[in-house]
């Protein structure tokens, strides 16, 4: 056993546990936070050293966590199980600060979208997240990333960092600064309607990517949503753009050949078909008409983020590679450009998916 596998054994240790840890070894594929697998001789966990950079208040964060999840479960639905430290609490407040969930067994994530039905199933299952926390006092909630989908600030931080130009790559990504720039009239619309009360304020995930999703092994339904690290107050548009950005694309996040990267039409419709299924009852018509704006903001806005963390050093998103951000920042792009073209066809699907 290594020293750093020991010091995670020492902190495991800590938490209410059922049986003695027989291994513990690193876990997933996220962005932001640590995450271990932690296996004793009767369970298994998942265990997070939580990112306190990009999550600096953790009470916050697992006061959000555990009243969603308790709702959750209140109702009968599959949720993130918090496991509690010895001493009671929903986390451990060290020098580093970790957590612990029960591990959901007998289910898989997908880091692409494998077929239309699965990728149905997931939006079926975020609509169906909106629906549960319908009732949820939003006011109990607190705003762990300030601003988090306020797209107009995200394009005001990239503009600070493109002047800044710390370590000199402006010159390596003009086109993409370019197609950022002219595009500025349209980050808007969301932010504004969330203002004047024209886009109803709801409780939402703010990162429903598919991979956010436990599906059940064998049926390939959704399960649980986890990752709920951004659950904050916010629009469904946020959520449904995020999951379209994400999973109606044919290629990952950090695809480097462009020819690869396609919107899926199709794709499309599929999720279309289950997140409107879901809320066709609660949604306002002036939210089913920016939904598939909602696409393509979600996605020049990822792209925007990407290109800051790369212009700023790579200090927020997990990288690889030193161009790691700027591949994702590409993708996104030839991903909203695409999107652009297709308003028109989005829209009647949207339309064809809320009147089945």
């Amino acid at each position: 056993m290594t020293e750093c596998t020991k010091t995670y054994k020492a902190v495991a240790e800590r938490f209410c546990l059922d049986g003695e840890i027989t291994d513990i070894r690193p876990y997933g594929e996220g962005h932001i936070n640590l995450t271990l697998l932690v296996t004793t001789d009767k369970k298994r966990y998942i265990m997070q050293k939580m990112n306190t950079r990009v999550f600096p208040d953790p009470d916050a964060l697992m006061n959000n966590i555990c009243g969603v999840t308790e709702h959750l479960r209140a109702r009968g639905v599959e949720t993130l199980e918090v496991i509690p430290t010895k001493e009671g609490a929903p986390y451990l407040n060290g020098d580093e600060k970790y957590r612990t969930y029960a591990f959901i067994e007998n289910t898989v994530t997908y880091q692409q979208v494998p077929d239309k039905q699965t990728f149905e199933n997931s939006g079926k299952a975020f609509g169906e997240f909106q629906n549960y926390l319908a009732e949820f006092d939003a006011s109990r909630l607190s705003e762990i990333i300030p601003r988090f989908h306020d797209t107009p600030k995200r394009f005001n931080d990239f503009c600070a960092a493109l002047e800044a130009d710390k370590f000199d790559r402006a010159k390596l990504c003009r086109e993409e600064t370019q197609f950022i720039l002219s595009h500025k009239d349209t980050y808007g619309k969301i932010i504004d309607g969330l203002k004047d009360g024209s886009i109803p304020l709801r409780v939402t995930h703010n990162d429903t990517k598919l991979n956010n999703i436990l599906m059940d092994a064998k049926t390939n339904r959704a399960r649980a949503v986890i990752d709920l690290d951004t659950i904050m107050p916010g629009s469904m548009l946020y959520d449904f753009g995020d999951s379209i950005r994400f999973g109606a694309s044919t290629a990952p996040e950090d695809e480097k050949d462009l020819s690869k990267v396609h919107f899926s039409l199709e794709l499309f419709a599929a999720y279309a078909n289950g997140f409107c299924g879901a809320v066709k009852d609660s949604i306002t018509k002036r939210e089913a008409e920016l939904l598939p704006y909602s696409a393509y903001l979600m996605t020049i806005e990822c792209g925007m983020r990407f290109l800051t963390d790369y212009l700023d050093g790579n200090v927020y998103f997990a990288t690889k590679y030193e161009e790691h951000n700027l591949v994702r920042c590409r993708t996104q792009l030839s991903l909203a450009k695409q999107m652009e073209e297709h308003f028109g066809d989005m829209s009647k699907l949207v339309e064809t998916a809320l009147a089945k």
